[in-house]
């Protein structure tokens, strides 16, 4: 398995696109007007507690107030409003909490207006962006993330990733960490520190010790509210939550980015720079040098193509989404019915998996896969499921199947979700749009595909343009067809159809139908 990161900037935003073994499997957008990413600090004011929600509203500079829940305001809430005020008054220079008296912690059934009062300072983290026309979601439970850990002030504890599973592994990290973190910060341990050693470790430790120096040294002339700790660059934070040794490619068409990049690269891993490459070609677009574009068209539409002819509904409500897994109209006489239903099922699991994260769907998620009646059948799509979601770094949970083969899905969303129009402007009537045409290859192929096997002889009707495109250039795709298939297929223009119009014919001159 190869992961490619491909990175093209613009004037207005940063576009990244995370392939798997040629794949597009998440798509990302910095715009240069977004002042709200998950993990950046706020030193903000508490505009109103609300007793009835058990939450406060607070100023962090955006048109809409930030909602602060009490559940989510950590049990050290009273130590960081200390330390705040001392630090803003200038009483406390020393920022490495090892001679900061902490207060009492508070009461984890408590009630908001106890805690926090109105015009207060507080430092607040971003914990979900900006979604339609709600303000972020915050918490006051503060972390810097690093590459191997997780560093929290105002806490003494040690935990180790749950998805570290050897137990002497967990106590080998847990003792290694204890002996090197300053006293008044916690520290979890990231799944990636498995096997790493002291120095690597502790040189992370030290660089999140001076992140949390460098932004204390801004609170006492911060304006309030303003951030004091901006997350890294998203390229920078993609690759720490994302970056392993299954990576062969940082491929970036900006040479600034790509000097930012590649010095974090030398930071967390010297042995890997070399494969942060700067793309120079001026004649290709990087995003459809790498088929992306392509991918992005015949990714984000309402129907989304499989193989094997199959394909998915993906509709929003209000609510929920809900996906239909569709087998197409496929004639398959080598299996019966449940078999069939597993093999569709299987390959929808894995593009279902692939499209929550690609759109960042959150939420509910209806899944109506084929139904199938053996139980066994039912267990080994819902292990497949778990396992294909299993690199998705957003919080989820997955039901078993249903016995009508309805798979339900929570999945965490903390950005808005990737909505990216597909449909073009009509050809042949303006006032109407149409799917991108791009997709007419995908659909003409996935017919084909069905169809070749039934028939010896088998005829392509299209339009003038299509018909140009699938036989230019060598190999055509007409030429990878006869590779694949051991059949020739003509091709025949015809200047009456329209655009996206096509039809196969058998050897006797009959359309072939569904």
């Amino acid at each position: 398995m190869n992961k490619e990161l491909i990175i093209r900037s613009s004037s207005e935003a940063v576009d990244f696109a995370l392939l798997k073994d040629g794949k597009l499997i998440e798509l990302h957008k910095e715009e240069e007007t977004s002042n709200f990413q998950v993990g950046d600090i706020f030193i903000a004011k508490i505009r109103k507690p609300v007793a009835g929600l058990n939450a406060a509203f607070v100023n962090v500079g955006f048109e809409k107030d930030a909602f602060l829940h009490y559940h989510d305001l950590g049990p050290n809430l009273a130590s960081q409003l200390k330390f705040i005020k001392l630090v803003t008054t200038g009483k406390i220079k020393d920022f490495s909490l090892k001679s900061f008296q902490f207060e009492k912690e508070i009461d984890k059934d408590g009630t908001i207006t106890d805690v926090v009062a109105v015009n207060q300072s507080i430092l607040v983290q971003v914990v979900k962006e900006p979604i339609s026309t709600k303000g972020p979601r915050i918490s006051s439970e503060l972390s810097l993330a690093g590459r191997f850990i997780v560093l929290v002030p105002f806490s003494d504890r040690v935990s180790i990733s749950q998805k570290i599973e050897s137990k002497e592994e967990k106590d080998r990290l847990k003792r290694l960490v204890q002996s090197i973190k300053p006293k008044g910060f916690g520290v979890i341990v990231r799944t990636v520190a498995e096997g790493k050693k002291v120095a690597e470790i502790d040189k992370d430790l030290q660089n999140l010790v001076d992140k949390w120096t460098s932004m204390c040294k801004k609170i006492p002339t911060a304006h309030h509210p303003s951030k004091v700790l901006g997350e890294l660059n998203r390229a920078s934070s993609i690759l720490r939550d994302v970056f392993n040794d299954t990576f062969s490619g940082i491929i970036i068409d900006d040479e600034e980015l790509f000097n930012e990049t590649k010095e974090y690269i030398q930071q967390i891993a010297p042995s890997k720079e070399s494969m942060v490459k700067l793309y120079q070609s001026k004649d290709t677009p990087i995003f459809e040098k790498y088929s992306i574009e392509r991918q992005i068209k015949t990714s984000f539409g309402k129907s989304v193509s499989m193989s094997k002819g199959a394909y998915l509904i993906i509709e929003h409500t209000e609510a929920m989404h809900v996906i239909d897994v569709n087998s197409g109209n496929r004639s398959n006489k080598a299996t019966n019915q449940e078999d069939t239903a597993l093999e569709v099922n299987m390959i929808a699991a894995a593009e279902v998996a692939r499209q929550l994260r690609l759109r960042d769907m959150g939420g509910i998620i209806c899944v109506d896969f084929i139904d199938m009646s053996n139980p066994d059948n039912r267990k080994i799509l819902f292990d497949f499921l778990r396992e294909e979601m299993s690199d998705d770094k957003a919080k989820h949970k997955i039901l078993p199947p249903s016995k009508f083969g309805i798979v339900q899905i929570t999945r965490q969303r903390v950005r808005p979700e990737v909505n990216i129009e597909t449909r073009e402007e009509n050809p042949n009537n303006e006032n109407s749009d149409i799917e991108a045409p791009i997709l007419i290859i995908d659909r003409i192929a996935s017919d084909l595909e069905r169809i070749i096997k039934l028939h010896n002889k088998v005829v392509l009707n299209v339009h003038p343009f299509i018909a140009a495109y699938l036989v230019k250039g060598f190999p055509s795709i007409r030429s990878k067809w006869f590779f694949e298939y051991k059949k020739w297929i003509k091709i025949i223009p015809r200047d009456s159809y329209t655009y996206l119009e096509y039809h196969f014919n058998d050897n006797q001159g009959k359309e072939i139908k569904d």
